[in-house]
């Protein structure tokens, strides 16, 4: 008999679930109107569950599937995971570790040169008719260069070593900031946040602090300074964000690359209205081949729990 399994978020590749549906009884919560009475008729037969980062699962929900034997979670957030009721219960979580960095990373660079040289907003101007209108090359202001920028980077975990190389293919000087000095890193270790900003001509959130929060304020923002730019491709919450609106429209730092934000999918007025800003709808990981390798992680990490092995993702047990 196939073991039952609960989807609460949609898999965007088709392959994967065709294999899913070979393999399992696959039942999509998100496509249930009555979730909780379902859960109440049928959350004793589940034996896993595939969620995604934002989604995660409650303890509420935990509760009543006595059965569950593995907690996929298809990304690399698990903040929206009950983990200590899981260790408690011996449920292995596991995440798609390793599967985004490089795409992450692309992002993240490619955030920076479009605020540095005003691609979108210079994309816009030719869209618009703009350019007929107003040819003289004034029209459009100068832009920054990315070659050679001093780049800070918040977080050097996978992301931030892969943005870090990235970045110095430039020829940018690479600081940093984390938790701890890393012995293996070439680059110079800053462990004040607003002296890596006051030291950088941008600086790139790529920290996982799945507990941190506005640690990008209004006094990292001015020591960013009016040619400084800001980059997250982390966690929206690591910015407070009327502080990045009040200095983007007061010029207090010269642009923002945001792939991330706060209260998804609402993003402040400013953020959006602002040629200053290049923005993206959490879309980082967003490739085929990196889905592709997400999906294969989260089915490997299933079959490993329904085993009874302990998945090779496991960040509980």
């Amino acid at each position: 008999m196939k073991p039952h399994i609960l989807q609460l978020n949609p898999i965007l590749i088709p392959a994967a679930n065709d294999e899913l549906a070979a393999l399992y009884h696959v039942h999509k919560l998100f496509e249930v109107e009555d979730q909780a009475a379902w859960l109440k008729e049928h959350g004793s037969a589940i034996q896993a569950v595939i969620t995604g980062g934002h989604t995660g699962i409650s303890r509420a929900m935990l509760e009543q599937l006595p059965a569950l034997k593995v907690v996929a979670v298809n990304g690399v957030g698990t903040d929206a995971v009950d983990l200590p009721y899981c260790r408690e219960r011996g449920l292995p979580v596991t995440a798609t570790l390793g599967a985004l960095t490089e795409d992450v990373a692309d992002l993240a660079i490619g955030l920076l040169i479009a605020a540095c040289r005003n691609i979108c907003a210079g994309d816009r101007f030719v869209r618009d008719g703009q350019w007929e209108r107003f040819p003289q090359p004034s029209a459009i202001p100068l832009a920054r260069r990315f070659s050679g920028m001093r780049v800070g980077i918040v977080g050097m975990g996978r992301v931030g070593r892969a943005v870090a190389t990235r970045a110095a293919a430039f020829g940018c000087p690479i600081r940093y900031t984390d938790l701890r000095r890393m012995d293996d890193l070439p680059h110079a270790f800053v462990p004040d946040l607003v002296d890596l900003a006051r030291n950088s001509d941008a600086l790139v959130l790529c920290a996982a602090a799945d507990k941190a929060e506005g640690i990008v304020n209004g006094a990292v923002l001015d020591a960013l300074g009016p040619r400084g730019f800001l980059v997250n491709v982390a966690r929206g919450r690591l910015v407070n964000e009327d502080d990045l609106a009040q200095a983007i429209e007061a010029g207090r730092i010269a642009g923002a690359g945001l792939d991330v934000f706060v209260d998804e999918p609402r993003v402040p007025l400013a953020l959006r209205k602002s040629d200053r800003t290049t923005l993206q709808a959490h879309r980082a990981s967003a490739t085929w081949e990196t889905r592709a390798a997400m999906i294969r992680m989260v089915l490997d990490s299933v079959a490993e729990g329904l085993a009874g092995k302990r998945p090779a993702m496991s960040l509980t047990t």
